[in-house]
């Protein structure tokens, strides 16, 4: 299959573009606008046609590019059931699969940094892998003091959900800050510090102490998603 991680240095943001072996169908996660022309020469070099641009979340800290990729490539943009983008194609729920050719995404709601937050599973011939957006990052999780975050839902995403599958499922976050790229389910079992926790409870106190400064780009960001990346 054809896995592209794609990274914006100004967000420290993770796009990932995934097709199968058999198929010309392609699907975009979290697509970053500064990067639509490069989204699409790329398609088009691994004689792919976008089927597919979806959001993990309404986005704080930059702008998605899933509508504009609608206009130029007439796919189809996605988001969570609970977002308050009407402007997309459709929206996505807890279970629902997105198919691209023979590609099947199982979306999960892993609810917590955001509420519109989701997940999407990937089981292709043994291949194993989860998108996590900015629920489960690596060796880290996503903030849930703002948009409708939740420090108990997201400890039901993460314990519930996301840590049932596989050990070796490969863990593919929605950013990272520190240089890493891919970590495993079971590697963030054994060594992300936030999931050392005993209790719901004690989860959400780690994460209501955490003090984190505002997103710089979250006054423009979340209204431009909030209408599939049209600006103003």
């Amino acid at each position: 299959m054809i896995l592209r991680q794609l990274f914006d240095q100004d967000t420290f943001t993770y796009t990932y573009l995934l097709a199968a072996e058999l198929s010309s169908k392609a699907i975009i996660i979290d697509p970053v606008n500064t990067h639509t022309e490069m989204y699409i020469q790329l398609c088009r070099q691994l004689n792919l046609e976008l089927a597919y641009a979806i959001d993990t979340h309404t986005h704080a800290d930059h702008i998605t590019a899933i509508g504009e990729l609608r206009h130029s490539t007439s796919c189809v943009s996605m988001v969570g059931h609970e977002s308050m983008a009407d402007c997309a194609s459709s929206k996505f729920s807890d279970n629902d699969v997105i198919e691209a050719g023979n590609l099947e995404l199982v979306v999960l709601h892993t609810p917590g940094h955001t509420d519109d937050s989701y997940s999407f599973y990937l089981d292709h011939k043994g291949f194993k892998a989860i998108f996590t957006g900015d629920t489960l990052l690596i060796r880290g999780s996503g903030r849930t003091d703002f948009q409708n975050g939740n420090a108990y839902e997201q400890y039901d995403s993460l314990f519930q959900k996301i840590l049932k599958l596989p050990g070796d499922t490969l863990v593919y976050p929605g950013h990272d800050y520190k240089g890493w790229t891919i970590s495993t389910i079971k590697e963030e079992i054994d060594w992300n510090p936030r999931l050392q926790v005993e209790s719901a409870d004690a989860y959400s106190e780690l994460m209501g102490n955490l003090k984190l400064a505002k997103p710089k780009m979250m006054d423009v960001a979340v209204p431009a998603n909030q209408s599939c990346g049209k600006i103003g």
